[in-house]
C-alpha cells in the first residue's frame, strides 16, 4: 500500500469554519443568537459574517493579522468567532475586565493590528493605546455599539479618522455588515496547522502568556466537546461562560455545528440567570463553580428548583462537593470537566458511570468533583512524577503532575520558545497542575503546583482544605493559602467570605476552625482564617490566590498558633 498517499481530496485542512455554512444550509430559518429582543437566524448569521470578513479582507487585514477584541457576550462577539478566521487572520479575544497597563502589553505583545471594541470598554482600550511608545504603530478601532451609540453624534469612533491623529478610529461593527459582500469567498486556511486563535492565559498564577491555537486544534476541541457532554442537536445555550475566556470553551463553533441558538448577556446575577432559563427554555450553559454557587446559595429571591432540566457544564477550579449537591438538588445536571487555555476547551470530564446512581448524594457529589478521563479525541492523560516523568501509583494520595497530549494542545507560547519548550517535553504537555490518580482511572486535581503549601515537611493540598470549608453553613466562598511560620516553615491561612441576604450568615475565626479540626487532620486545620466581604477572582470566577499569597505573605509568621485579622 506504499503508493497510496494523501491527495487534495482526503486532506482538505480541517476548520471549525465550515460549521457555519452547513449550519445556515441546515438551520437556516432558524434561531441562531438571540440578545434582549433581537432574534437572528443562521442564514442572518452567517451573512453578518461574510460581511465583516469581506469588510475586514478589503480594509487590508490578511491572513496572519491579529485582530483584538474586548467585547462581553454580545452578537458581535460571536460571529467575530467566525468572522476574523474567515479573512484569514487570527483572532484575539480579550478580557474585559482587565486594566488598561495589562491589556497595552498584551496588544502590543500579541502586535494586534485591528480591535473590535464594545461601547462600555472603549476608555480603557484608549487608555491602553495612549501608553503605545510614540514610535510605534497602533491598531486601528472597530466600535461595537449599543443600539442606541450607533452613529452618536459628535463620536469619535464613528468617523473614519480620528481629530488628534494619535488613534485611527476606523468604523462601527454595523458599518462593516452595510458595506461588506454577503457573497464574500471567505479564505479557507492553507495548512489545518495554520495559527486561527491567540488566547492570554487568565494570569492566575503569573503573568498572562499568549497562548496559540490553529485551526485542526480548535476543530478537534469543538467536536469532542460536543460528543463528550452529548449536545444534541439544536440546543439552547445560555452564555453565563465568557466567549473571551478560551473561547468560551470552544462552543461559539460547537453551537453551530448542532443548530443551537445562544443566548447572549452582557453580565448576569442568579435572579437573571433564572429569568432566561425560563423565557427561553435553556437546555445547557457552562460555568466555573462560581456560578453554581450563586445558583445554588439562595441569594436569589428566584432561586428554587428547575421545571425542566438545564444541564450544565463546569470547570477552571476544582467544585467542591457541597457546591455540587446544592446545585443538582434544584434540578441542574452537572458535569465537570477539566481543561486548560493551552488545550482550547475542556479534555478531561467526570465520564458518569449508570452504577454511581445508586450511591447516597453525597458519595456522589464526591465522585463528580473529580476531573475524571481522558475526552474520546484526547490522545493520554497521565499523572507523574514532575523529575522523572514517571507515572504515580494509582492510589489516590500520591501527587504528581498532571500531563496532557492530543490534537488540540497548543502550538505554543508567542514569542517564548523558552515557555513553550519547558512546558512541552518527552511528548508531554505538563500543565503545572498538582493530581492524584484514582484506582478506577480517575483523575482529580488537587492543587495548581503553586498552590502545594508545606508545612513540616508534609504536603497538603489547598482544595482539599476548601472542600471541607464549603461544607460549612455560613462559608459563600474559601481559599486556603500558604503563611509564613517560624516553626512549621508554612501553614495553611483560609480566607473566608460568608453568605449574604436576609438573615445573613456570620461566623468567627474559632467556629471555623473548630469545624475544620473535626472534619480532617489537625495538621491540615487552617492557622489563620481571614474574613473578606468578596474573594478577588477573575472574569471566570477563578480566585486569584497569587494575590492571597501576597497578602497571606505580608501577614508575615503569626504570633500565636490562632491569630485573628
Amino acid at each position: 500500500m506504499d503508493e497510496l498517499k494523501p491527495s487534495p481530496p482526503n486532506s482538505s485542512p480541517l476548520t471549525p469554519l465550515g460549521f457555519l455554512e452547513r449550519a445556515a444550509a441546515v438551520y437556516g430559518d432558524c434561531p441562531s443568537v438571540i440578545y434582549n429582543d433581537a432574534t437572528y437566524t443562521w442564514s442572518q448569521t452567517r451573512g453578518r459574517c461574510l460581511r465583516v470578513a469581506s469588510s475586514l479582507a478589503s480594509g487590508g487585514i490578511s491572513r496572519g493579522d491579529v485582530v483584538s477584541v474586548v467585547a462581553p457576550n454580545v452578537p458581535a462577539m460571536y460571529e467575530l468567532h467566525f468572522a476574523v478566521p474567515m479573512c484569514g487572520a487570527v483572532l484575539n479575544n480579550i478580557n474585559t475586565r482587565l486594566d488598561a497597563r495589562t491589556v497595552s502589553v498584551l496588544l502590543r505583545h500579541g502586535g494586534s493590528s485591528l480591535i473590535f471594541v464594545d461601547s462600555q470598554s472603549r476608555a480603557i482600550v484608549l487608555e491602553a493605546l495612549s501608553m503605545f511608545p510614540p514610535s510605534s504603530d497602533r491598531p486601528r478601532l472597530v466600535l461595537i455599539a449599543d443600539d442606541d451609540a450607533v452613529d452618536e453624534p459628535g463620536n469619535p469612533l464613528t468617523s473614519s479618522s480620528s481629530s488628534s491623529g494619535d488613534v485611527g478610529f476606523w468604523s462601527t461593527y454595523e458599518s462593516l455588515i452595510e458595506r461588506g459582500d454577503p457573497d464574500f469567498e471567505w479564505i479557507r486556511p492553507a495548512s489545518e496547522w495554520d495559527p486561527m486563535i491567540l488566547n492570554y492565559t487568565s494570569g492566575t498564577t503569573s503573568s498572562p502568556k499568549g497562548v496559540v491555537h490553529c485551526h485542526r486544534g480548535i476543530f478537534t476541541v469543538a467536536v469532542d466537546t460536543l460528543v463528550d457532554w452529548a449536545v444534541p442537536k439544536q440546543p439552547v445555550y445560555l452564555w453565563t461562560l465568557p466567549m473571551f475566556h478560551a473561547n468560551g470553551w470552544s462552543f461559539p463553533w460547537g453551537l453551530a455545528a448542532v443548530g443551537g441558538t445562544s443566548i447572549c448577556l452582557r453580565k448576569f446575577d442568579a435572579a437573571t440567570i433564572y429569568h432566561l432559563l425560563r423565557r427561553h427554555s435553556v437546555t445547557h450553559m457552562c460555568g466555573a463553580p462560581v456560578v453554581l454557587n450563586m445558583l445554588s446559595s439562595g441569594s436569589g429571591s428566584d432561586a428554587e428548583p428547575l421545571k425542566h432540566p438545564v444541564k450544565i457544564l463546569t470547570a477552571g477550579a476544582p467544585p467542591p462537593a457541597a457546591v455540587l449537591f446544592r446545585t443538582e438538588s434544584l434540578g441542574f445536571e452537572v458535569s465537570h470537566g477539566y481543561g486548560l487555555t493551552e488545550t482550547g476547551g475542556l479534555v478531561v470530564s467526570c465520564a458518569w458511570k449508570p452504577q454511581w446512581k445508586r450511591l447516597p448524594a453525597g458519595e456522589r457529589a464526591r465522585l463528580k468533583a473529580r476531573q475524571g478521563v481522558r475526552t474520546v479525541a484526547m490522545t493520554e492523560v497521565d499523572v507523574v512524577d514532575p523529575v522523572s516523568g514517571a507515572p504515580v501509583r494509582r492510589d489516590a494520595s500520591t501527587l504528581g503532575e498532571i500531563v496532557l497530549r492530543g490534537g488540540c494542545v497548543m502550538l505554543g507560547y508567542l514569542k517564548d520558545p523558552e515557555g513553550t519548550a519547558k512546558c512541552m517535553r518527552g511528548g508531554w504537555f505538563y500543565t503545572g497542575d498538582v493530581g492524584v490518580m484514582h484506582p478506577d482511572g480517575y483523575l482529580e486535581i488537587k492543587d495548581r503546583s503553586k498552590d502545594v503549601i508545606i508545612s513540616g515537611g508534609e504536603n497538603l493540598s489547598s482544595v482539599e482544605v476548601e472542600s471541607v470549608l464549603y461544607g460549612h453553613p455560613a462559608v459563600n466562598e474559601a481559599a486556603v493559602v500558604a503563611r509564613p511560620d517560624e516553626f512549621w516553615g508554612e501553614t495553611p491561612c483560609a480566607f473566608v467570605s460568608l453568605k449574604a441576604g436576609p438573615g445573613r450568615a456570620t461566623s468567627t475565626e474559632k467556629e471555623i476552625v473548630e469545624y475544620c479540626r473535626s472534619k480532617m487532620p489537625h495538621y491540615m486545620v487552617p492557622k489563620t482564617v481571614v474574613f473578606r466581604e468578596e474573594l478577588p477572582k477573575t472574569s471566570t470566577g477563578k480566585i486569584q490566590k497569587y494575590l492571597l499569597r501576597e497578602i497571606a505573605k505580608r501577614m508575615g509568621p503569626p504570633s500565636s498558633r490562632i491569630s485573628r485579622m
